[in-house]
């Protein structure tokens, strides 16, 4: 009888790990406590959006437990960590979508904590990519990209937005009165990184961003993402399922676990911590 497993790992039965031992190993790793000075540092001193002791969840369910967080203006920072382990609740939280029992997130000193998702994109410059397949497949791929300018006050500006965009996509303007429908996986990943260049954000908050994609257009993704950060100057904050992928590309890497963040390290370090290889890159 073929044996079922449920876990994580690469290899035989010997070789997974279950999803309960995940959790208690990650756990482990936070071997002492990580104060604001060594996440600063991180960001050579200079953090552009901090979180500050942050509780959220959903309804009165808590999941985030005094979370900390700092990234510099232009950089990436990825989130790995065990399935549930809040990483994409803190992106919901910077955004907007959970409930914030305490603590604050702001913007180069400026707290934002309260403000809505349309606030957030519009004044603090702060745009959601989000993991789920969010195009309108009906729709011609530049009016998927004019939905990304909807709180543009009028609609010529939000038109001259989508040209200013696709004039750097040539895969999305030779398409632009096709229906979204008609595109690749990896180019309807493109179309919803486009979709929130719209409004000019500083901020990309990417959730999953090669979730269900073939390896050529993870790869793709990746490179629109570094000229954005490299030559555009966003600062990108990611969860991404293939944490050796993520952690690859970005400047800056945290574990979480269980709503809490046990390690904070520069991305090249985290490839080569052989704990983290182990539980999270197939080591």
């Amino acid at each position: 009888m073929e044996n079922k497993i449920h876990g994580y790992g690469h290899g035989g039965v010997g070789t997974v790990i279950s999803v309960e031992d995940v959790d208690r190993q990650a756990g482990a790793l936070k071997t002492q406590n990580i104060t604001i000075s060594d996440l600063d540092a991180l960001t050579d001193n200079k953090p552009h959006l901090a979180i500050d002791k942050l509780r959220a969840g959903y309804g009165e369910m808590e999941i985030l437990h005094d979370i900390d967080l700092r990234i510099g203006d232009g950089q990436s920072l990825c989130l790995i960590g065990p399935n549930g382990a809040g990483k994409s609740t803190i992106l919901h939280s910077i955004f907007g979508f959970t409930n914030i029992f305490s603590g604050n997130i702001s913007i180069d000193g400026k707290e934002i904590t309260s403000f809505s998702p349309s606030k957030k994109l519009k004044d603090s410059g702060i745009a959601y990519i989000l993991q789920d397949n969010s195009v309108f497949a009906d729709m011609t791929v530049e009016e998927n990209l004019l939905m990304g300018g909807y709180l543009l006050n009028k609609t010529i500006d939000a038109k001259k937005a989508v040209d200013e965009v696709l004039s750097e996509y040539n895969r999305l303007k030779n398409r632009r009165n096709n229906k979204a429908s008609s595109l690749s996986g990896g180019e309807r990943r493109l179309l919803e990184i486009a979709r929130a260049l719209i409004m000019n954000p500083n901020v990309l908050l990417v959730d999953e961003p090669s979730i269900g994609l073939e390896p050529r257009f993870i790869n793709m993704v990746f490179e629109i993402l570094g000229d954005l950060r490299d030559n555009q100057g966003k600062t990108i904050i990611m969860v991404e399922q293939n944490a050796k992928k993520g952690l690859e590309f970005s400047d800056i890497g945290y574990v979480i676990v269980s709503g809490e963040l046990v390690l904070a390290d520069y991305g090249n370090k985290l490839l080569d911590n052989p704990e983290v290889g182990r539980l999270f890159l197939g080591g």
